[in-house]
């Protein structure tokens, strides 16, 4: 949890950047990101900042980088050769606001199609203003060059095979679009697309309270939907500088990780389903099905449950919940121990997995990975442990680390994580604090209904709170939560009103689905399937 560390020329963007990488240790590129500060009540130096994100090797320090850009040339110097993970992350931003980043080898549109007019995260931009697509995009214009900079000819490039894999395809989980060149079965060289599923996120927040905006968290990763409340709750409550109870930590940790396993049970169940293993699926989804019968009960709702309040939660646990919460966790054990039964010694499935879609470690720093796919390539980074929150310091479990970042070490550290959320999780039941799961603080948590049907007081303070919004104090902010697919990070701009100025949500699957076309050069086709299965793309989180 930061506010902006660095305000600099934007000149100097690419010494400043090269300096923090070689010899402050930020050698990890979070994010980019940009404000528009059209509509900002304090006077600022041009309309738009441009903002670097970055963390240290030892992920225990983040810093934020801010350059205001000159207002007629809206043009700052592209980082794309520093640092792998700023080519897609560039692309968004000059989608999004119109900043033009000089060298890169490929800026266009990223998110919105390419005969959108304008840029809609600006101020002054006409959210009523609806653009379609009526043509298609066949990519040759990413193609072409790539395969020229592989050393194909002309008329090489004739004898190759153009292949759309996805989106109307199973395999590719969401609207993704991966055009392939073949040379056989051998991929020689792939571009992506996100496909277009996008709900504006991010404008959306601009016209939310911060409230109002929990609901939406739940569907940038809506296989675990309760982790994106806590990470969205969590950042507000550390810009007003609310401790939220005890009680309340805990049972956000329980919930956190019986998403997390959720989320790890639907990736390993569709991955072995993509290799033709349907049997596994239903070992897997029956404790799955529990578990979201738990939070039916709990929360009023299966997948997207809204259950976060900033400062607390939305309902206590109810009673009994303890047991079926531990019948949840014996059928997730049973369900990954018959799975693993069918699959830890069958040849079909180490042969189509083992030394298959290989991710390198300094390939997954370069490229923004985190989470599972980073831990499988033999980096231990966790925010659990190197940055501990809600008390995570305080539990016993081990960070699963693969050792050769293939599709089976991917697979094998979910199946063993989901085993350490199980620890976890029987910890904070074991030591679950008693009291209240809000705390009092009227500027943030709604009264009790007698206070609102009994006083003034509470009458006024439910009507400013539910139309006025929590007032945030003004500043810009990042914070992070390990989310079931890695960071999970929240820039936020407050201009001291009810609703957040800026958001950019940094989710953790656009990155690892920059990466993805390089991952799979070289691979074949089959491989390439199973590959994309193994990294979790959620098209939600990276479309939002």
């Amino acid at each position: 949890m930061l506010k902006c560390d660095m305000l600099i020329e934007s000149k100097d963007i690419r010494t400043t950047i090269l300096n923090l990488k070689n010899n402050e240790d930020y050698t990890i590129l979070l994010d980019v990101t940009a404000v528009d500060y059209l509509k900002f009540p304090d006077t600022t130096p041009s309309r738009f900042a441009v903002v670097y994100i970055l963390r240290s090797s030892d992920f225990k320090k983040e810093i934020t980088v801010k350059a205001f850009v000159d207002d007629n040339s809206l043009e700052v110097d592209s980082l794309h050769d520093v640092f792998a993970s700023a080519n897609w992350g560039e692309r968004e931003t000059f989608d999004q606001y119109g900043i033009k980043f000089k060298n890169h080898p490929n800026l266009k549109r990223v998110l919105n199609h390419q005969e959108f007019v304008g840029h809609p995260l600006r101020k002054d931009y006409n959210i009523l203003k609806g653009q379609i697509s009526t043509q298609t995009d066949d990519l040759m214009d990413e193609m072409l060059p790539l395969l020229k900079s592989k050393g194909y000819k002309e008329e090489e490039i004739e004898d190759l095979m153009l292949l759309n894999v996805g989106p109307s395809h199973p395999a590719t989980h969401g609207t993704i679009r991966n055009f392939m060149a073949m040379e056989g079965e051998t991929i020689s060289a792939c571009v992506t697309e996100i496909g277009y599923l996008h709900r504006g996120f991010e404008k959306a927040c601009e016209h939310h309270t911060y409230s109002q905006v929990i609901p939406y968290t739940d569907r940038l990763n809506y296989c675990s939907a309760i982790l994106n409340n806590i990470g969205w709750s969590k950042a507000i409550e550390e810009m007003m500088g609310i401790e939220i109870t005890a009680r309340t930590k805990a049972i956000r940790v329980i919930l956190g990780e019986l998403s997390r396993i959720i989320d790890h049970l639907v990736c390993n169940a569709a991955n072995m389903v993509d290799m033709g293993g349907l049997t596994n699926l239903w070992y897997l989804f029956t404790p799955r099905d529990d578990a979201y019968e738990l939070l039916s009960k709990l929360t009023g709702a299966r997948l997207t449950n809204s259950y976060t309040r900033i400062g607390g939660l939305e309902f206590d646990l109810y009673e009994g919940f303890d047991k079926d919460l531990e019948y949840v966790l014996k059928s997730v054990e049973k369900g990954v121990s018959d799975a693993l039964s069918l699959i830890a010694h069958n040849k079909l499935f180490l042969d189509r997995t083992q030394d298959v879609g290989i991710i390198k470690a300094d390939f997954a720093l370069a490229n923004g990975i985190s989470g599972p796919n980073l831990r499988a390539s033999g980096v231990a980074q966790d925010l659990r442990k190197d940055k501990p929150y809600y008390g995570y310091d305080n539990y016993e479990f081990d960070v699963v680390v693969g050792s050769h970042g293939d599709v089976y070490d991917r697979m094998m550290c979910r199946f063993e994580e989901m085993h350490q959320s199980i620890r976890i999780i029987r910890q904070a039941m074991k030591n679950l604090p008693d009291g209240a799961i809000n705390i009092y603080a009227p500027n943030a948590m709604l009264p009790l209904k007698k206070d609102v049907y009994g006083n003034i007081e509470g009458l006024m303070n439910q009507f400013k709170l539910t139309f006025e919004g929590i007032l945030v104090p003004k500043g810009e902010y990042y914070s992070y939560s390990e989310a079931a697919n890695g960071e999970l990070g929240f820039f936020i701009v407050s201009d001291g009103s009810g609703r957040p100025y800026k958001v950019k949500c940094r989710p953790p699957c656009f990155y690892s689905l920059a990466s993805y076309s390089k991952i799979v050069e070289n691979t074949m086709l089959a491989d390439a399937v199973i590959t994309m299965a193994s990294m979790n793309f959620i098209a939600g989180e990276f479309d939002r």
